[in-house]
């Protein structure tokens, strides 16, 4: 199946490869006007032009098979030795075609100018004077071609390591996504376990809230971002749960600015945030606890802060992280890299402060 794209590349092709040699034609003819007239044989702009565009116009031509060459018989081939002598008989024959060419062209123009001339009279002074010359235009033709070959292959391996980078990236963070959800999952489970025996009917209303939560997970299973506002509502299927095991014990505050609903945020970000609040600051404890959830924007950046009335963490911070923050902080670095902070500080009435910035 041909390419439909394929007619406008090729012609796109021709006319860079036109508009190449016009200005290389227009260069020459300014030096030729300007050493015409310093050599006291002044030319009109028209004769300067109409002879170096004559010139160059016939390499235009040329430079399609010489492109075509250059390309069928590259310099890192497996023949090195009879690829240059391909070149050699190339470049011979092809400065005698142009020799050929422009004598043509020259005995066109002289007629069109009623100066006419014999195609011996013109084709014995270029042969003498251009041969040379010629063979060292075929030279950069094809040093220019392998030039934007190499700048082509270049960009192409670029862009494919780009991209492998890019799925490496998403490979990570859905095995990083896999294993937060088993964690999630198994949390829950326990808390439904640990009240069957003790209160039958919260651990049912519990199985019912788990099955409602995993329902919104299958809705978009597998993304690495998702707005802050499915985020949101996600965290508070969560904490109906957690509300039935801990009844009156636990509050939730939520302090959510409108304009960050629609940013998108790393995919379950804010529950092993929330859960690490309430096993490790809520749970513990005897007194009712307090969770306060905030989102709001600043400049170019989202600040999401979780904060819990517990007992904080320990001088010189936790000796070890669990599933939930580790996973977290890993997924964080694979999406943002070094433009993102994750803190944990004691906040200043008490409790555990997670601290995440990250750009919008």
């Amino acid at each position: 199946m041909s390419d439909p794209a394929t007619p406008g590349r090729t012609l796109f092709r021709f006319a860079g490869i036109g508009a190449f040699w016009t200005l290389v034609g227009l260069a020459f003819a300014s030096q030729f006007y300007l050493s015409s007239t310093l050599l006291g044989r002044a030319v009109t702009w028209g004769q300067a032009i109409g002879y170096s565009l004559g010139d160059w116009y016939v390499w235009a031509l040329l430079s399609i098979p010489v492109i075509w060459l250059a390309r069928r018989y590259p310099p890192e081939g497996a023949h090195p030795g009879r690829t240059a002598a391909i070149h050699l008989v190339a470049a011979l024959v092809c400065s005698l075609i142009y020799v050929l060419l422009r004598s043509l062209v020259g005995v066109v123009h002289s007629r069109l100018l009623d100066e006419p001339v014999t195609f011996a009279e013109v084709f014995r002074p270029l042969l003498v004077k251009t041969y040379p010359f010629n063979l060292l235009v075929y030279a950069v033709i094809i040093t220019i071609s392998h030039a934007l070959e190499y700048y082509r292959k270049y960009h192409e391996r670029t862009v494919h390591a780009l991209e492998l980078e890019k799925h490496l990236t998403e490979a990570r963070l859905q095995a990083l996504l896999r294993q937060l959800q088993p964690h999630f999952l198994f949390n829950t489970l326990n808390g439904i376990a640990s009240l069957m025996h003790s209160d039958v009917h919260a651990a049912d209303k519990m199985l019912v809230r788990l099955s409602e939560l995993l329902r919104l997970t299958m809705h978009h299973p597998g993304q690495p971002r998702t707005r802050l506002g499915e985020e949101i509502a996600f965290i508070e299927k969560y904490l109906e749960i957690e509300r039935i095991r801990f009844r009156d014990r636990l509050t939730v505050e939520f302090r959510v600015a409108p304009d960050t609903l629609e940013v998108e945020v790393p995919s379950l970000i804010l529950q092993p945030l929330v859960e690490n609040a309430i096993r490790h600051g809520i749970e513990p404890q005897a007194r009712p606890g307090h969770i306060v959830v905030e989102a709001r924007s600043e400049g170019p950046t989202l600040l999401l802060f979780v904060r819990d009335n517990g007992a904080g963490q320990p001088a010189g911070g936790f000796t070890r992280e669990g599933i939930g923050l580790a996973n977290t902080r890993e997924r964080l670095r694979e999406l943002y890299g070094d433009r993102h902070r994750f803190e944990l500080i004691n906040a200043a009435g008490g409790g555990l402060e997670v601290r995440l910035t990250i750009p919008i």
